[in-house]
């Protein structure tokens, strides 16, 4: 077996604790996922799965388009664009 070596990271403490809970569920404890999850890193080169922003997502950047296009129609306020959900 290759030789291991402790590596500390820092995570807020319900975040640690609810990635146990599940990472148990699936029969594994953090250290294996975090293995695992570098492991997959290196085989891909990059980070394994999508990260985004849900800001920038297709659909609420087109909101945010329509609510401008509104607003400088003048169909809305600005108030009512802060009011909104």
């Amino acid at each position: 077996m290759a030789e291991t070596i402790n590596v500390t990271i820092r995570l807020e403490k319900d975040v640690k604790e609810q990635a146990e809970r599940m990472f148990n569920d699936f029969g594994m404890n953090l250290s294996t996922a975090l293995n695992i999850f570098i492991r997959q890193a290196l085989r891909q080169g990059k980070i394994p799965f999508e990260i985004s922003d849900p800001f920038y997502s297709e659909k609420n950047q087109e909101r945010l388009a329509r609510s401008i296009a509104d607003a400088e129609a003048g169909k809305v306020t600005i108030h009512e664009l802060i009011e909104e959900d």
